[in-house]
Formats: C-alpha cells, sequence, structure tokens
C-alpha cells in the first residue's frame, strides 16, 4: 500500500477535541444518550439471530481440504477473486459475531431518523456473496428506516445476473430496485447512477461482498441527523476471500495508505465518533441532498482510484465533515486479484489521471509535493477542470491550506513535506544494460531485471537528503545486499548519493554481480568499475 504524497495523513482526534474549531461541521447528537445500568439501546435487536445449519454460522470459517473441492476453490477464485464455491456452502442469512465493543449495545438513537436507500454497484459479482450483502442489508436494518436497496449493475455480462437476479429480488416486494447500466462506467459513475437514483433521505453506499452487523445502520445516521453535512463511515471488518470467516481487521491504532494518498488514521478503543480528514472510500454514509450538492463524484474521474480523496476533501473544504462510528461494523471480503478488465480504458492510466485531477482541483500549492512523489505525473492530462473549479466557486469552498491547518493539522509531525528529488526514473547499469529492480517482494532485496519501461518496481527516486526509495520503500542496506523495508516514519534523508550509487556511511557503492547479474552488493567504490556505474532514465506514462 502506497503512501505517494508525505504531507496528508489523517489524524483522527476524538470528537471532543477535533471539533473545537466552530468552522467544522458535525458533532455528536444531544439525542444520542448513552444508557446506565446496562439496559439495551432502542434499536437493539430484542432476540439473537437464529443459526442455520449450514457451514460458516457465527462468521466461522468453512475450510476446504478434499481435492475436488480445492480445484473448485481455485476456479472459483480466478473467476471472481474470492471463493464462491465456498460462499455457495453458506446461508445468505448467516449469523456473524457480534464484535462491537460492549458500550455499543447501550446507546439511545433518536427514535426518528433519516430514511435510507442503500446502494450496491457490481460487475459480474459472483451469485451468494452479492445476496449475502442484500439480504444482510434486510437483515439488520430497521424496516422503517431502510426505505430502499438499489442495486447497480454496471453493464455485468454473466448469466446469473441477468433474468435470473430480476426473478429473485421480486420476493422483496419493491424493496429492493435493480437500475442497469447501458455500458460499463465503472465502480465511480455507477455510484453517482445509484445517487441520482436513489429516493430517501441518505444514501449508503456498500461494495457487492459485504456483510452488516448488528446494530449497524443508527450509529450512521444519527450524526447526519444533527448535521446533515457530516458524511458517516463504519468500521470496516475483514471477511476472508478463502474462508469466509468474519474477523474483526482492526485492534489498535493503525494507519492504512493506497494509491498514492494515505487514507486514514483509525483508532480503536472508543464508542465514541471519530473525525477524519479522508476515508476509506468504499462504506459511507451522507445525505443525498448534500451529495447532489456537492456535485456527487467529479465526473471526470473514470472506473476507480482517487475518489475517495477527491470526496473527502471536497466535503471539508466545502463546509462537511467526515466522522468514523466505531458502533457502526460492516464486513468485507478483500479479493485475492482484480478478476476483470477496465474495458476500453485497459492499460490506461487510469488511476494517475484520477489523482491528478484531485490534486489540480483541491490541493493548490500543496500540489507540488505530489509531484515531488509522483513527478511524472507532470506529464499527465488531466482533462477538462473547468466544472470542479466552478464548483469551488459557488460553495465557497475553502483552501487546501485551511484543510491541513483545521483538519489534517498533525500531519507535519509524522510525515514531513518531501525534499525535492536529485534524480528519478530508471537506473540502468552501463556493463549489463539492467535496471535497478525491487523485485516486489516487501521486505526483499534490490535485484537487477532487464529494463522494462513500465515504471513499476524499476522506478526509483533519490532526494536531495540522501532518501532512495521506490514507491514508498525504502532502499537500505543489510549487511553486503540492499533490501527494501518500510521507511522510518518521520524520516525524508538517508545514507545515498549519485553518480556511483553510493551508500556516504560506510563509502560503499551499489555492485552489480558479474557472476549473478539479477544481483547486487555493497563494495569498494571503483569509479572505472562499469557494474557500479548506472544511467538514470527519466520515466513518463
Amino acid at each position: 500500500l502506497q503512501r505517494i504524497l508525505s504531507g496528508i495523513t489523517s489524524g483522527i482526534a476524538p470528537v471532543a477535541d477535533a471539533w473545537q474549531n466552530e468552522e467544522l461541521a458535525g458533532s455528536v447528537d444531544p439525542n444520542t444518550v448513552l444508557l446506565e445500568d446496562g439496559q439495551l439501546g432502542n434499536y437493539e435487536p430484542k432476540e439473537p439471530e437464529v443459526p442455520s445449519n449450514q457451514p460458516g454460522e457465527g462468521g466461522l470459517p468453512v475450510v476446504v481440504s478434499d481435492d475436488a473441492g480445492m480445484r473448485e476453490s481455485k476456479r472459483a477464485d480466478q473467476e471472481y477473486g474470492f471463493n464462491t464455491y465456498v460462499s455457495d456452502m453458506i446461508s445468505l442469512n448467516r449469523t456473524i459475531p457480534d464484535i462491537r465493543m460492549e458500550e455499543c449495545k447501550h446507546w439511545n438513537y433518536p427514535e426518528s431518523l433519516p430514511s435510507v436507500s442503500v446502494i450496491i454497484v457490481f460487475h459480474n459479482e459472483g451469485w451468494t456473496p452479492l445476496l449475502r450483502t442484500v439480504h444482510s442489508v434486510l437483515l439488520r436494518s430497521p424496516p422503517n428506516l431502510l426505505k430502499e436497496i438499489v442495486m447497480v449493475d454496471d453493464y455485468s455480462d454473466k448469466e446469473h445476473l441477468e433474468d435470473k437476479l430480476e426473478k429473485y429480488i421480486k420476493r422483496f416486494n419493491g424493496k429492493v430496485r435493480l437500475v442497469r447500466t447501458d455500458d460499463r462506467e465503472g465502480l465511480i459513475r455507477a455510484r453517482t447512477i445509484g445517487a441520482k437514483h436513489a429516493t430517501a433521505d441518505t444514501i449508503i453506499f456498500l461494495d457487492a461482498h459485504c456483510e452488516v452487523n448488528v446494530n449497524w445502520l443508527p450509529p450512521l445516521l444519527a450524526p447526519i441527523k444533527h448535521n446533515r453535512r457530516v458524511m458517516t463511515v463504519p468500521v470496516i471488518d475483514g471477511i476472508d476471500a478463502n474462508t469466509w470467516e468474519y474477523r474483526s481487521v482492526y485492534g489498535e491504532v493503525d494507519r492504512h495508505f493506497r494509491y498514492c494518498l494515505p487514507i486514514f488514521f483509525c483508532l480503536i478503543g472508543t464508542d465514541m465518533c471519530f473525525s477524519s480528514p479522508t476515508h476509506a472510500g468504499g462504506l459511507f454514509a451522507i445525505d443525498r441532498l448534500w451529495f447532489h450538492e456537492l456535485g456527487y463524484y467529479d465526473e471526470g474521474l473514470q472506473i476507480w482510484g482517487g475518489e475517495q480523496y477527491e470526496l473527502s476533501f471536497k466535503i471539508w473544504q466545502c463546509g462537511g465533515g467526515i466522522l468514523f462510528v466505531p458502533c457502526s461494523h460492516v464486513g468485507h471480503v478483500y479479493r485475492s486479484h482484480m478478476p476483470y478488465t477496465f474495458g476500453k480504458l485497459s492499460g490506461k492510466p487510469i488511476i494517475s489521471t484520477n489523482m491528478l485531477r484531485v490534486v489540480r482541483t483541491w490541493m493548490d500549492e500543496y500540489e507540488q509535493y505530489y509531484f515531488i512523489r509522483e513527478p511524472q505525473a507532470l506529464h499527465v492530462d488531466p482533462g477538462d477542470l473547468s466544472v470542479q473549479f466552478a464548483l469551488k466557486k459557488r460553495l465557497h469552498c475553502k483552501s487546501f491550506k485551511w484543510y491541513m491547518e483545521n483538519v489534517a493539522y498533525d500531519v507535519l509531525s509524522h510525515y514531513p513535506f518531501p525534499p525535492k528529488n536529485k534524480v528519478w526514473g530508471e537506473a540502468r547499469n552501463h556493463h549489463t544494460g539492467k535496471c535497478l529492480d525491487r523485485m516486489g517482494g516487501i521486505p526483499g532485496p534490490l535485484g537487477a531485471n532487464a529494463c522494462h519501461g513500465f515504471g513499476g518496481n524499476q522506478l526509483l527516486r533519490l532526494n536531495v537528503e540522501g532518501q532512495l526509495t521506490q514507491g514508498e520503500w525504502c532502499l537500505t542496506p543489510k549487511g553486503i545486499h540492499v533490501q527494501a523495508n518500510h521507511c522510518v516514519k518521520g524520516t525524508v534523508n538517508g545514507p545515498w548519493d549519485t553518480g556511483l550509487i553510493v551508500h556516504r556511511h560506510t563509502r560503499q557503492c551499489l555492485t552489480v554481480d558479474k557472476p549473478n547479474p539479477g544481483d547486487l552488493t555493497l563494495t569498494r567504490c571503483d569509479a572505472e568499475n562499469p557494474l557500479q556505474k548506472f544511467e538514470w532514465k527519466e520515466f513518463y506514462q
């Protein structure tokens, strides 16, 4: 997981601290009350769910060990990115463990909460993972709050998602609606389509392979009732892609980074809501009209990637806020791989272009730090941004400097601004013609491979302070070898210099091993040794 921009992290602070600035939107609804004497909250289920006699009840893992089952599991994983063979054994209404903190069971929420449209976007999804998402929402949501589930089919071509699906959802008597796109739109635009079809007060986006947990809905809605410009985000639990075991993911302070910007810093251990500068992107609740006022997602964003930052920056800078809600839990399956292509956009720099649109629109002068981390992005065309700039003007949105000082105010103590690059690109050895290559392992050795010209693990940066990195991994000596490891938090300097790639502390040079030219070692520097000479070539997408 990458952290391309050191300058944006997200410190989640308790609401009592985070909302001291009156300009920051959101707070706990005063009508949300913690009951004493062990009383259950008003939306807590009165009776436990009754388990079926099928495997996987209680969120327990289902392990396949026979040869035929293992073959089917492998086939299913290749097709869907998770094991639908096991999923098909499990009840659509299975029980899962209530892993909320005990205090969460004793909150009273307002009796009058906004109505909800749950939007589920899918493309060629497996049958039971998709329907288990729908069933869990129907099973664990107060009927008076759940107005509808809007399923958005993003141009699927699997047979089970055609007539069979339309016939199946008729049993829900209109509570579940199906919207189909006329072409492959991608997750971002399909969500906007779903939002435009929604009719409830609020909308909640879920991925198509989720299971909502006990009393998940009222905690998300109460803050929005109090302040309609607040987005709320549940705790995301993990569902194993192979065994479908349901388990907690977060047990301590944890930082996650993805797709070129930090996502969030989440502190679990309290039942109170937390503010956050950004969100993970997949699962959240937002007032329907507020989402409309914000222009939904930027229409120039394609497929997926970067939308979480675009919406986060837009919400905060334009008068809203984001709250993480520890008493709302939703399980999510993380695929082993992406099982489908982007159609006509396959091979295009979709995520880079999306990120650039976000950076150019919202980050003002802070964009320079993104380009230090991603210098090739300077040569990417973000497309027309006039609609986005007009939106900022119309909504009187604040600057990114305001965002950094009032929302992501603790970032620089953890992640200083990155120094300028001294060199970046491919580092090609004079003697072998091979390029330095991280080889994909973390931690793992730095090696040398045939130069492929696609960047990736061969795209390196050496900054003016001597830090040598590939992506977000620092290259550091380990004995006579060099290894890629996590960079030490809060550091932007290092021991390297250019020309010969010299380790300044040991005064040894990075050297291609002549008998094994794919290996690298640190040896005594020799300015005449071609095995130690590297030519840097800038790389553009």
